[in-house]
């Protein structure tokens, strides 16, 4: 498909016999030769190395020279305290509306002088333009051109010695500006596995040099888009788009963990945000539905669309499936989707409709994959 844009790496995954398919405007490794399952399994175990470089990057400098007038100005635009974020520190976040719908999921980091902001790729444009909005008279908003690559597994800190071994001590959610062997490079403990890992902004001439070194190491294998889907799927992570949009508040996507205090009622910098009044109302009040986790039983997967039923024999779907699929660490179906509050209790019994088909499915707690994070 001629008119997909290609990241930093294209060539590397070809030459690893990769197997392309088009997302988010991009052409993109789907899965290599060892398939979806090893793959997974593989950064369960050891360490994977996944090109996200279609991610947008995006800069917010703050026009005072000071980045307390940054963190200020995006607060406007998000429900986080990024005022209280201290340098070399990033957060989750997220962009709403006025109706409290979410429009995309973020991170964001202080960089000591600057915010940076990695954002999804189906929204870069759109959150670009947003931000310069909503943010242009407080900062210079700018998109950076940049690859970017996640190297994910129990492992990634071994293999990531081979590049630069005075990393050990970062923990989850730190961000650090380091060179590797003359090539500049900001350093992120992060990721969207559930599994510990880094995330590498790199300039665009050296990503694929990078990407080779790491690759170097026996205990790091190439990962396309398939497995990275199944691996957040059983971290109980969502995807924009699927399982978060404009039509799904944070309290209805069980996000609002992500809230500090500060933003809250009673907080010291209460709402303030789009969609304040129906966020801030949901997290006292509750919302009519939540985001849950499912397992359904039996070997088939349910995916994105299977209406749940309360009840076998029930006319009328309560909820649906929003992601699905089979999650090689349980060796079983996993999916996560909408249901009633008075549904979303761990052990509930729904059914799914799969085929036409009725399927017993329960609700689980999340993640279902303990979280490898290095937090201590």
């Amino acid at each position: 498909m001629p008119d997909l844009r290609t990241t930093p790496l294209h060539a590397l995954h070809l030459s690893l016999g990769a197997r392309m398919g088009p997302f988010a405007g991009y052409d993109m490794p789907i899965q290599y030769p060892d398939g979806v399952l090893k793959e997974h399994l593989h950064v369960r175990a050891a360490a994977g190395l996944f090109d996200v470089s279609h991610m947008g990057q995006i800069a917010l400098r703050p026009r005072s020279g000071r980045i307390e007038d940054a963190a200020a100005a995006i607060e406007a635009l998000t429900p986080m305290n990024f005022v209280g974020l201290a340098a070399g520190r990033q957060r989750y976040a997220f962009l709403t509306d006025d109706q409290g719908g979410i429009l995309d999921d973020l991170m964001v980091a202080n960089r000591g002088d600057h915010l940076l902001l990695v954002v999804n790729a189906a929204r870069k444009e759109a959150d670009l333009a947003h931000l310069e909005a909503g943010l242009g008279n407080a900062c210079e908003v700018e998109p950076l051109e940049r690859g970017l690559i996640a190297l994910q597994g129990p492992k990634a800190e071994a293999a990531l010695a081979r590049l630069r071994g005075d990393l050990a001590d970062m923990r989850f959610m730190e961000v650090r500006a380091v060179d590797f062997r003359g090539v500049p490079a900001v350093v992120s403990r992060s990721g969207y596995t559930g599994e510990d890992g880094f995330e590498i902004s790199l300039p665009v001439e050296a990503t694929a040099d990078v990407a080779q070194a790491l690759l170097g190491d026996p205990e790091v294998a190439p990962i396309g888009l398939g497995a990275r889907d199944s691996l957040r799927l059983e971290a109980g992570l969502c995807l924009h788009g699927n399982d978060i949009d404009e039509a799904t508040t944070p309290v209805e996507a069980a996000l609002e963990w992500a809230i500090q205090p500060a933003r809250r009622r009673g907080g010291a910098r209460e709402g303030g945000f789009p969609g304040a009044e129906v966020i801030l109302g949901q997290i006292e009040a509750g919302a009519a539905r939540r985001r849950v986790m499912l397992l359904p039983e039996g070997r088939a997967p349910m995916r994105e669309g299977v209406e749940l039923l309360a009840a076998e024999g029930d006319a009328a779907p309560v909820g649906r499936i929003t992601s699905g699929g089979f999650g090689p660490t349980l060796g079983a179906p996993v999916a996560m989707g909408y249901v009633p509050v008075e549904l979303a209790a761990p052990g509930t019994r729904l059914v799914g409709l799969l085929r036409g088909k009725a399927q017993p499915v329960k609700v689980a707690a999340a993640p279902l994959v303990p979280p490898g994070y290095k937090r201590a």
